[in-house]
């Protein structure tokens, strides 16, 4: 997880050059480096409170040009939401997907987790979807299906990793690995929220440890 201690721009990968580029873009540009610093803006203040003007400042590209290469505002967020949802559930997977018990697993994604929410330089950001997206779900489909799209993916990989953990006798026969599911996933949004709201990492570690504890009260071995 080391990756994931980084500034969270650190975390985009090299985008395919295999599709046309768009009309005005500057043949020197890094894209790669305005979408990252165009995140850590709507990151800061939010998806409507984040003008265009205000990315081609952080970006230091023109309007025109900014426009050239992502197009719209609204086209560059779902650019940028789409990235952290790819960086986000690749941590997750990569924590539960090591051959560690149950329990260790958990944490390893929740700190995981944490490393991003508090990658930013200063005070904790939380969540990029937490505290970008969610506001402007109501209203806007493109990002309301982002949002589903991603929860659904998080609440299937914690059940994938239950149900190994039933298989290989970690968890009850009984247990109900959906529900489990839906538990961790559940703990994930809160500490997001939490983070957001300016709990301190330590404090939402242990947040964790005991919502871990009270998962894996399924556990084959609890009495």
């Amino acid at each position: 997880m080391e990756q994931y201690n980084q500034d969270f721009g650190d975390m985009a990968r090299k985008k395919s050059e295999a599709g046309p580029a768009r009309r005005g873009r500057p043949p020197a540009y890094d894209a790669e480096t305005a979408l990252k610093r165009a995140t850590e803006t709507f990151w800061r203040t939010g998806y409507s409170g984040t003008s265009l003007d205000k990315v081609a400042a952080a970006t230091g590209m023109s309007p025109p040009s900014l426009y050239a290469v992502f197009g719209n505002k609204h086209t560059l967020y779902l650019e940028a939401l789409a990235r952290y949802w790819e960086i986000s559930l690749a941590a997750t997977r990569e924590a539960l997907a090591g051959d560690h018990p149950l329990d260790e697993a958990l944490m390893l994604a929740y700190d995981a987790a944490l490393s991003i929410y508090f990658s930013g330089k200063g005070t904790a950001r939380g969540c990029f979807v937490v505290g970008t997206a969610v506001t402007e779900v109501a209203e806007d489909t493109a990002i309301r299906n982002s949002v589903a799209a991603g929860l659904r993916a998080i609440d299937a990989d914690f059940e994938a990793r239950f149900r190994l953990a039933q298989d290989k006798g970690e968890l009850k026969r009984d247990a109900d690995p959906a529900a489990l599911a839906i538990l961790a996933s559940a703990t994930m949004h809160t500490i997001a929220i939490r983070a957001r709201a300016g709990a301190r990492r330590a404090e939402l570690w242990e947040l964790a440890r005991k919502a871990v504890d009270v998962i894996c009260g399924c556990r084959a071995d609890a009495h």
